[in-house]
């Protein structure tokens, strides 16, 4: 009986691991790209079988069942960590993802939870065990391997060639492979073995993104004709910047904000100048913890001041994703986030420099570890020279020791360090107690506010419960803010103002929807939460706009009366007239016209649109993202800063 060549169970089973990793984390198994995921496959499985081809029947044994090993155990990470912690793997990402490690208790538990996806991708190599006797393993004579080079040489340009299907659509095979590195949008489009492929690449060889100017195009709302705004920017010679530089990217990416008018001042700018800000990052909070019987504290801020109807909190790389977003008005890159990391990039408008400017009194806080992800480091470039955190000086404050910490806790611990100040302060919290896992007996808040949920009789999973349970800590937390403001005599000239990192994405999306109020996808919509922006003085205002992380740094400079620049923040002032825009992970989108899903291509539009409308947006989306990642591998701030001209700015304002 003829012995099945090895070549044909290379082929099958990459076919059959990529596809049934399609079935388990995407939305999406059929599209026109897994044309081109196939023709890699045949180039891919050759060169494997080349290899497993060059020793003897028992050397390449070793080899065939080692490779299928390894490559097994590449698809189980992607489908655990994916499923799981709700992005891929890639090489970039492993410098941020101290997450992986810290918690890796948790890690193991996910693993065994999901046993029976890991033995279906092991599937293959089982059965080649099984049936070892009918592989031929045989070794090739010399001259059939080079033939067989050759041939591969032939696959690999049939697979370049199935790159030209299509080129010209939005995130085509040919445009990641050409000029956007995505690791999800890969994944998706092209499959686990080329994007392992890719981005093994380019770490090693490096990948500049392409950058097209066409801001020109990009929408705003009209203004009455009688009002007539300033625009929100510093007096920065651009001009004499592009001239200067002889690095291309920099001269782009000046001409890029040199085209940029910058953002119209408005009826909010300097309504709260003078006024304390306690800023607060909230650990994954999301608009299904807004409920008046169980967050009545939470309920009452969202629905009054500013209300944000369609906000949103992309989740880009977990909690680091977000807080970079937040505090910086740039969207998160995994080299972006590596850098910002290091400490060693410039923020003359970092929010803590900003207020200090302004004669503020800066403060912040964590109730967890200190040094987690460098937060330290970054946040002593924004300007913040006392954080405390656990073990630099929390943990003698509060119990550091208990998972998730309390965030009353921190609360009560903190607010005389600056509640008594003459001086107006500006204060940032980084909150823990909403963090993962959800479950009784694995999160110290959900236990503590069990007995409180339970006694609501609502109709949800444990996991739901005890997420809706962590978050009561936090609304408890704001009370007792709250509360302390009040007796201060300082609450009406303070501002609170918070934001979700990130979705619960240890919840699944069938879970996010127990509580939702409508049917969410998981991609986009999941990630609809609040933008709180609160003082108890503010009429309710609701804004319709689109919004996400990235805006609340220049909405917030606005309205303090800030002197910043925003052509060189990618978000814009949601108060302004600056079109809505929020973006997400895969380079999706959602405008104030529609929701555009990258990984389909599926446009659903809101009003009508003309048909330019989409392709338009994705450049816009592509060159924003793009420039968020310049600025920080250019340090850009810094080179903007040496073409300030500081004899037109008064001497306070003038940030080193």
């Amino acid at each position: 009986m003829k012995k099945i060549s090895l070549l044909l169970v290379y082929v099958l089973s990459f076919i059959y691991m990529e596809f049934l990793y399609r079935i388990l984390v995407m939305d999406s198994v059929f599209r026109l790209t897994n044309i081109n995921m196939i023709a890699f496959i045949l180039f891919f499985a050759l060169l494997m079988y080349i290899f497993s081809k060059v020793f003897r029947e028992k050397g390449n044994k070793i080899v065939f069942y080692t490779l299928m090993a390894i490559i097994g155990l590449w698809f189980s990470a992607q489908f655990v960590v994916k499923s799981f912690f709700d992005f891929y793997i890639s090489f970039s990402i492993l410098q941020i993802a101290d997450q992986v490690g810290d918690f890796l208790d948790k890690a193991v538990v996910e693993t065994l939870k999901r046993l029976w996806g890991i033995a279906l991708m092991y599937l293959p190599l089982i059965m080649a065990v099984i049936f070892r006797k009918k592989i031929n393993f045989k070794q090739h004579k010399p001259a059939k391997t080079i033939l067989l080079l050759g041939i591969s040489c032939l696959a690999f340009g049939l697979y370049y060639a199935s790159l030209y299907l299509n080129k010209n659509a939005d995130y085509s095979p040919y445009e990641l492979y050409h000029h956007i590195n995505n690791p999800s949008l890969n994944m998706e489009k092209v499959g686990v073995l080329n994007t392992f492929c890719l981005d093994t690449y380019r770490l090693i060889f490096g990948f500049e993104e392409k950058l097209i100017l066409n801001q020109e195009v990009v929408p705003k709302e009209p203004l009455p004709e009688e009002i007539v705004y300033e625009a929100n920017k510093l007096d920065i010679d651009l001009e004499k910047l592009k001239n200067e530089t002889k690095d291309q990217t920099i001269k782009t990416m000046t001409e890029y904000f040199e085209n940029d008018l910058g953002t119209l001042q408005n009826q909010y700018t300097g309504m709260f100048k003078g006024k304390n800000l306690i800023l607060i990052m909230a650990e994954s909070f999301n608009e299904i913890a807004v409920r008046e019987d169980t967050t009545p504290t939470i309920y009452k801020m969202a629905n009054e001041s500013f209300v944000f109807d369609n906000f949103y909190s992309p989740t880009i790389y977990s909690t680091i994703g977000g807080e970079f977003q937040y505090l910086t008005g740039l969207y998160a890159n995994f080299t972006s986030l590596s850098q910002f990391r290091g400490g060693k990039n410039s923020f003359p408008m970092g929010i803590a420099h900003l207020f200090e400017s302004e004669g503020y009194k800066t403060f912040a806080y964590h109730n967890n570890s200190y040094a987690f992800q460098n937060r330290d480091t970054y946040l002593k470039g924004l300007g913040f020279d006392n954080f405390k955190g656990c073990y630099n000086g929390m943990e003698k404050l509060i119990n550091c020791k208990q998972w998730p910490q309390s965030d009353v806790e921190m609360i009560e611990t903190t607010y005389l360090d600056y509640i008594n100040s003459e001086d107006p302060f500006m204060v940032f919290y980084a909150s823990v107690s909403g963090h993962a896992g959800y479950s009784w007996g694995g999160n110290a808040m959900s236990r503590k506010h069990r007995a409180e949920i339970e006694a609501l009789n609502l109709p949800y999973s444990e996991g739901v419960l005890a997420y809706l349970a962590a978050q009561m800590e936090f609304d408890r937390a704001l009370e007792l803010l709250v509360n302390k403001l009040k007796e201060a005599g300082k609450l009406e000239d303070t501002v609170i103002a918070f934001v979700g990192d990130h979705y619960p994405y240890e919840l699944t999306a069938a879970q996010v929807n127990e509580a939702a109020s409508y049917e969410k996808d998981a991609t986009v919509e999941i990630n609809r939460s609040k933008f709180v922006l609160w003082n108890p003085n503010v009429e309710t205002t609701h804004i319709a706009k689109v919004g996400s992380q990235i805006d609340v740094l220049p909405t917030i400079y606005n309205i303090f009366g800030l002197k910043y620049d925003s052509r060189l923040i990618i978000g814009k002032d949601i108060l302004s007239n600056e079109m809505g825009l929020a973006m997400f992970g895969d380079n999706s989108w959602v405008s104030d016209k529609g929701t555009y899903f990258a990984s389909s291509g599926k446009f659903v539009p809101k009003v009508e649109v003309n048909e330019d409308y989409v392709k338009t947006m994705n450049q816009i989306v592509r060159n924003k993202i793009t420039m968020s990642k310049y600025i920080m591998d250019k340090n850009y701030y810094k080179i903007a800063w040496d073409y300030r001209i500081w004899e037109q700015l008064p001497e306070e304002n003038q940030i080193n």
